[in-house]
Formats: structure tokens, C-alpha cells, sequence
């Protein structure tokens, strides 16, 4: 009695061993059309496996490259895609550049800074002033996510630097609001939209 830890290890242990010996009977037979299509046989049993990713892209080239790496790619065949090369299979991935976005202030974010530039272009002064609390306040939930405390002093300096001075609040009576009180409002907000639920069930 064999047991799988004795037989040789397969290329592609999803597939199973049945499969990988209906790979290595196609191996075995000379004529080439008759391997032809038995590999063609062999695909499609492949396919019959997996029928939930027959909607990806490239899910037949995918089997192709599985069929030639079960074969040690050896299955000299007109393979009816480029397949994959055994060189490629074994290499490392190129390295992964990463984008690097130039902020002084990460902890705000790029959005952020987005907002800020908007705006610095907005004419009405009513209008503008409601923006840039909103903002200001967005700025003191992001600071405090890596502090636990924050003056508003320093959001508004911040606020101007990151306006390239456009912006100055630094002299204002504005106060934002603290950030238990911002949390208690949501809370509040919650309890009672589920009281106005169970209110409407008891309707």
C-alpha cells in the first residue's frame, strides 16, 4: 500500500493526483496530435473543477499555464496561448514602487489638504467660514488620533500653514468643539434614532 507522502510530490496539489497521472499519461503518447488532444480533454475536466472562476479574465490561458507546469513543461504541444516559461516561474516579482506623497502633516491625510485648497478659493465669506470650521474640526478628530489632547491653537496654526497662509483663524473667537462632547452628540444621536424606532414599531 502506497501512502501520498510516499509518492512524488505534485506540482499543483489543487488539481490532485488523478489529474496529475492524466498529465503524465499525455506525457507518455507519441502521436502528436493524439496528444493534442488529450491535453485538450485534460483541460476541460480542469475546468469542470473550478466552474466559479470561469468568469475571470484569462481563466482557459490560466489552465493552459497550469496544464505546462504539471508537465514540467514538457508536453510538446501547440499550445493554443504563450504560456508561461519555466525561468519566469521561479523569479522574484519586480520590486514595487509605492507612492510617496510629500505631506508635513500626515496624520491629516491628503484629502485634507485637498479640502484646504478648496477652500482658499471660496469668495463667499459666509459660506467660507463654515467650510473652514468644518474643517478645523475634521483636523482636531484626525490630531487626536495620534494625541489624545490638542489645543485649538495649534489646528488653527496648522490650518494656516497648511494654507500657505491663506487661511488665519490663529486670532479668532472660534471653538471647536471638544471631542467628548463630539462623541457624547453621537451617542446621543444614536439612542435616539433607535427610540424613534422602537417607537415606530410600537405604532
Amino acid at each position: 500500500m502506497e501512502y501520498n507522502t510516499q509518492l512524488e510530490k505534485l506540482a499543483l496539489p489543487e488539481y490532485g493526483r488523478n489529474i496529475q497521472n492524466m498529465v503524465d499519461y499525455c506525457l507518455t503518447i507519441e502521436d502528436r496530435s493524439e496528444r493534442k488532444r488529450c491535453a485538450n480533454s485534460i483541460i476541460n475536466i480542469m475546468g469542470n473543477l473550478f466552474p466559479h472562476l470561469r468568469d475571470v479574465n484569462d481563466f482557459k490561458h490560466i489552465l493552459w499555464d497550469h496544464l505546462a507546469i504539471m508537465s514540467d513543461f514538457k508536453l510538446d504541444i501547440d499550445y493554443p496561448y504563450e504560456i508561461i516559461k519555466k525561468e519566469d516561474l521561479y523569479s522574484k516579482p519586480g520590486k514595487l514602487e509605492y507612492s510617496r506623497p510629500d505631506m508635513e502633516y500626515r496624520h491629516y491625510g491628503k484629502t485634507l489638504e485637498k479640502m484646504i485648497r478648496i477652500a482658499t478659493t471660496i469668495e463667499d465669506p459666509e459660506e467660507k467660514e463654515q467650510f473652514v470650521i468644518l474643517i478645523a474640526t475634521h483636523m482636531k478628530k484626525s490630531y487626536i488620533q495620534w494625541n489624545k489632547e490638542v489645543e485649538d491653537p495649534k489646528i488653527f496654526f496648522d490650518l494656516y500653514d497648511l494654507s500657505d497662509k491663506k487661511i488665519d483663524i490663529r486670532d479668532s473667537n472660534i471653538k471647536l468643539p471638544e471631542m467628548k462632547d463630539l462623541g457624547q452628540r453621537n451617542n446621543n444621536n444614536n439612542n435616539g434614532g433607535k427610540k424613534n424606532n422602537s417607537q415606530q414599531r410600537k405604532k
